[in-house]
């Protein structure tokens, strides 16, 4: 099968490998008909997200069933599925209190990370990371069902809710669907974002829009908040911690929902004492939320943030629509596309 393998910064390559085969009882091979580009996979490839030399990356995926073990019940060969590749052990202390996405067996079994991931032909999981998505459900929307589980387990965080402003920095895919989800549940939410490409489809499909370009936009953020500041931000680029605290209102939350392992930000702890304020860093999310996000998806527009498909031998092209990440001399910092697939079905 072809497989698209991390061979350090910036490298990349469709290699040759062995298709997995099913051993064990709970086993479920995977025909992968495409998965969509997450910021994680950019960061490994600009070295600020850990990632084994030679691992298969890719893992917010949609495929078919090819294969299953002997005693796999929930799902049957030909079944359409959607991957959960936030692996656990369910055996641990921290699985038994629920904290699935914190299981101390994590290392060496993160889909796409330090495990080989869906960017290829197939992949093989165990039974329970499988979930099949209803049959009228379009490929598009279900490719977007990982990413909306990771959007629900960080809102529910804070916990927004019904009386909650809620200001969401960044307006790519998880910014975009932390803004659409947050609209549903919160009085009002606003989206900072400043690249062209991200800033015109916010304001396409979403009320509140501020260009975050300007270097101080504190008094339009305000007055699109409705003249209040914000009892929730979320930071969904990963080095926008500082800004938040400073948008934030006094007795409220900010979700580090981001992550940039080159980002550092300086924190008074008196300051947030002083002002009530909790920092939550929610993380992936456990088990018990993926079904809600695959029941979700049903009722959320979705489908119109996948605005690029590209097949599998195209994975440069693919990746370079959001920023020049493997091909050209430099780091481009504008985007033109929001949700990118690799297409493992196309030729």
């Amino acid at each position: 099968m072809r497989a698209l393998v991390y061979l350090g910064h910036r490298r990349l390559a469709l290699e040759d490998r062995p298709i997995p085969r099913v051993c064990a009882p709970d086993d479920v091979l995977v025909r992968v008909i495409g998965t969509g580009i997450c910021g994680t996979d950019r960061k490994i490839l600009l070295g600020s997200f850990p990632a084994r030399i030679g691992v298969v990356l890719g893992h917010e995926s949609v495929g078919v069933v090819a294969d299953v073990g002997t005693a796999v019940k929930s799902v049957v060969e030909g079944d359409r599925v959607v991957v959960n590749p936030t692996s656990y052990c369910g055996q641990c202390v921290r699985c038994l209190r629920g904290m699935t996405s914190f299981c101390r067996k994590k290392v060496g079994h993160e889909v796409g990370a330090d495990y080989d991931g869906t960017f290829a032909d197939y992949v093989l999981l165990s039974e329970r990371f499988v979930h099949r998505v209803p049959v009228a459900m379009s490929f598009e929307r279900a490719v977007m069902i990982e990413p909306l589980a990771c959007v629900l387990n960080n809102l529910g965080a804070a916990p927004v809710g019904f009386d909650d402003v809620v200001v969401v920095i960044g307006g790519g895919p998880i910014g975009f669907l932390c803004g659409t989800v947050a609209d549903k549940w919160a009085r009002r939410t606003v989206i900072l974002e400043s690249d062209p490409y991200r800033l015109a489809m916010a304001r396409a499909a979403l009320s509140h829009v501020v260009d975050a370009g300007p270097e101080d936009q504190v008094d339009a953020i305000l007055e699109a908040a409705g003249g209040e500041r914000p009892s929730v931000v979320i930071d969904t680029t990963g080095t926008g911690l500082e800004s938040a605290l400073g948008l934030v209102d006094d007795g409220g939350c900010v979700v580090v929902m981001g992550f940039d392992g080159n980002y550092r930000a300086a924190v008074s702890p008196l300051y947030l004492t002083n002002h009530g304020i909790r920092v939550v860093g929610a993380g992936d999310y456990p088990a018990q939320v993926f079904p809600v996000a695959v029941d979700m998806a049903s009722n959320i527009d979705l489908d119109q943030l996948v605005t690029h498909q590209f097949p599998l031998e195209q994975y440069s092209e693919a990746f370079d629509t959001l920023g020049g990440v493997v091909a050209g001399p430099e780091i481009v910092q504008s985007y033109t596309a929001m949700k990118v697939v690799l297409r493992s079905d196309l030729a």
